[in-house]
């Protein structure tokens, strides 16, 4: 029965119309009003506590971190830096493309945020070379999934925060996989050139080991903030959110002395941030009440223990809970689908026998899916957008394809060898 009011619930304030957090908080005050003795103190409570948390003000922050990057233009000066080092390789700056994003990710927890900044510097370069446009956006759709990856990662934090697991271990855990996951990305570029030239005909003029290893070094002010927001994590220095303080100041100040920034820029990121964690705060907001109405029935318990009477082994599970996500990818954008799903993924999978620390990664992976699904992927719309839709959206989701299959054999690769994600959170003291 509880089942019922838990599916029918959603289904019915979905198809009304009702934005996503508001239907995850009526069902969840349903279920305690009908299956819980109309406890729905309870919810209220619930989401009270969990917006006091002191670690989820490290959200709004870092959201602001990604939006002050995008109006200061910094991505220009790293994009000319790095754009020698690939230019002679097949495949050309489409490889520089995916280093970028790799680095932009590393200051940005936003995919979206990371596919906007890249993708506005590296289009208009790359069209005026000759490159084959779709396959750009391609490689800019693809790179921009590793900003919800590679720490500082808002997918992971708010993870943690829901699970309550370490976010200092959950950033660590996302490193390599990040860094796996960008070699597996321009590992495709250079086959796919070699085996179509014309899809980056162009090679750059040459430049001397001296002129690149020095070209390079004009990034410094972003490694040194990279340098900050991490290695203050890493060494167990700072928290979450006085790291992603510690990377906004330092972007505000580059923004305004090595970048474009100015108040009005400036007033416009902080306006961006606002809505952006409007959204994100609404859709929590529901899922916290929902998952306390959940949590409080045992239906993770109830759900654990059909799974295990239809005899599926681990892996079985895992296999039905990735292709719920992507299914879910189609409809929702990322975060929300994980804040959605996890009150019941989370407890069933961790009770099969799953690492939470391993699961957030994976998760994190799944949803970077999503961002390349139509008809929701949000990095294909922000990316079709910036060509001024001179590559459709279904030009676009073809060309990310190659993509999207990577980020699943990088699943896979974690389900085999679980260590890609847990090795390097055991070798650190957080």
């Amino acid at each position: 029965m509880v089942f019922w009011t838990l599916f029918g619930g959603l289904t019915a304030s979905v198809l009304s119309g009702a934005v996503l957090g508001a239907a995850l908080g009526l069902t969840g005050f349903a279920i305690l009003w009908f299956h819980a003795e109309g406890a729905l103190q309870i919810g209220v409570q619930a989401v009270w506590n969990t917006f006091n948390m002191y670690t989820l003000t490290a959200v709004p922050l870092f959201i602001l971190l990604g939006d002050v990057l995008v109006a200061s233009g910094l991505a220009a000066g790293v994009y000319r830096a790095l754009a020698p080092v690939f230019a002679r390789i097949p495949g050309g700056l489409l490889h520089t493309n995916i280093a970028v994003c790799t680095i932009f990710g590393a200051v940005s927890g936003s995919s979206m945020s990371v596919a906007a900044a890249v993708g506005s510097v590296a289009y208009p370069e790359l069209k005026r070379r000759g490159y084959d446009k779709p396959a750009v956006v391609g490689s800019l759709a693809g790179g921009g999934t590793l900003g919800l990856l590679i720490p500082p990662s808002l997918s992971l934090l708010i993870y943690g925060a829901l699970t309550d697991t370490s976010i200092g271990k959950l950033f660590v855990a996302g490193v390599v996989p990040g860094l796996m996951m960008a070699a597996l990305f321009s590992l495709y570029i250079l086959l796919a050139a070699r085996r179509n030239p014309a899809m980056a005909p162009e090679r750059g003029e040459r430049r001397t080991p001296g002129e690149i290893v020095l070209g390079t070094l004009q990034i410094w002010p972003l490694a040194v903030m990279i340098v900050a927001v991490l290695g203050s994590l890493f060494a167990g220095i700072a928290t979450p959110t006085e790291a992603a303080a510690v990377g906004v100041a330092a972007v505000v100040v580059l923004g305004f002395t090595m970048g474009e920034l100015d108040l009005g820029k400036l007033g416009a990121a902080l306006m961006s941030t606002t809505r952006t964690f409007a959204v994100v705060g609404m859709v929590f907001l529901g899922a916290v009440i929902l998952a306390q109405a959940i949590s409080l029935l045992g239906l993770p318990q109830q759900m654990l223990k059909f799974v295990v009477g239809l005899g599926l082994s681990k892996y079985a599970a895992l296999l039905l809970v990735v292709i719920v996500y992507l299914i879910l990818g189609c409809f929702f954008d990322g975060l929300s689908m994980m804040i959605m799903t996890l009150p019941l993924i989370f407890p069933l999978l961790t009770g099969l026998g799953f690492d939470a620390i391993w699961l957030g990664v994976v998760i994190t992976i799944m949803i970077e899916i999503g961002m390349l699904t139509p008809p929701v992927g949000m990095n294909l719309f922000v990316l079709v957008g910036i060509t001024n839709n001179e590559v459709p959206l279904g030009p676009a989701a073809r060309a990310s394809v190659p993509y999207w299959l990577a980020l699943l054999l990088g699943v896979l690769l974690m389900t085999f060898v679980p260590g890609i994600a847990t090795w390097l959170p055991s070798m650190m003291r957080i």
